[in-house]
């Protein structure tokens, strides 16, 4: 296969790139980054040295393309399924990305600051700057709701790059932040892509890592028995 995927089963930013893959049923290698071992992790950095996952490499064209929704700009380009992650239309198509930077901005980053944060011993954590974490992920909750008013998906009629973004971001938001009982177009919403057969796969390869989620405790059950 020319594609390979470097990347790791638990993280939500490889999350992102999985689904758009399985959504077009596009072949790839996946390859195990794993940074507690030095020689996968010296590997990595051979390949993108600035670290961070995933990264896509498509032997064919020698090429190596970084950062989440230029990696699925990139299928969509050179590997597309029979539905594109980026809209035909114009207008569609800058909602989609709109949304795309949203979910990774207002969601995904500040889920990653308060699990960083989290890890960290705790005469070292920042309680203003996770609260401040929080309260963008609340505000922006309520913006979801308000939007995914009357609608399937995060942008036109069908999934698309906002909805890869959306999948993880909030699966993770969700277990740290709770949506709320009062919001229920967010949580009608996040269970139509729970149920998406592309982020269902992509949960259930990470179930074996879930034990290693540094918010393991606060986890469903109902996410550890996931079946295709």
């Amino acid at each position: 296969m020319s594609l390979r995927l470097h990347a790791h089963p638990l993280s939500s930013s490889c999350h992102k790139v999985l689904i758009a893959l399985y959504e077009a049923e596009t072949p790839f290698t996946q390859v195990m980054v794993n940074f507690g071992d030095p020689e996968s992790h010296a590997a990595f950095l051979a390949l993108w040295p600035v670290g961070k996952m995933p990264v896509l490499y498509d032997a064919d064209r020698n090429e190596t393309v970084a950062e989440t929704s230029i990696i699925i700009e990139y299928l969509d380009r050179y590997h597309a399924g029979p539905q594109p992650m980026l809209p035909a239309d114009p207008d569609v198509r800058a909602q989609a990305r709109l949304w795309d930077r949203l979910f990774d901005l207002y969601v995904h980053d500040p889920m990653q600051r308060l699990v960083a944060n989290h890890l960290r011993p705790k005469a070292e954590r920042d309680a203003r700057g996770a609260a401040e974490a929080e309260g963008r992920i609340v505000r922006t909750y309520d913006l979801i709701e308000t939007h995914m008013e009357g609608r399937d998906w995060a942008a036109g009629n069908a999934f698309s790059i906002a909805d890869c973004a959306a999948a993880p971001a909030l699966f993770y938001a969700g277990i740290i932040v709770p949506f709320g009982a009062d919001r229920h177009n967010l949580s009608a919403y996040f269970e139509r892509l729970l149920a998406r057969p592309s982020y269902r796969r992509a949960l259930i390869e990470a179930q074996p890592w879930f034990q290693y989620y540094p918010y393991r405790d606060r986890m469903p059950e109902r996410f550890l028995n996931l079946k295709g």
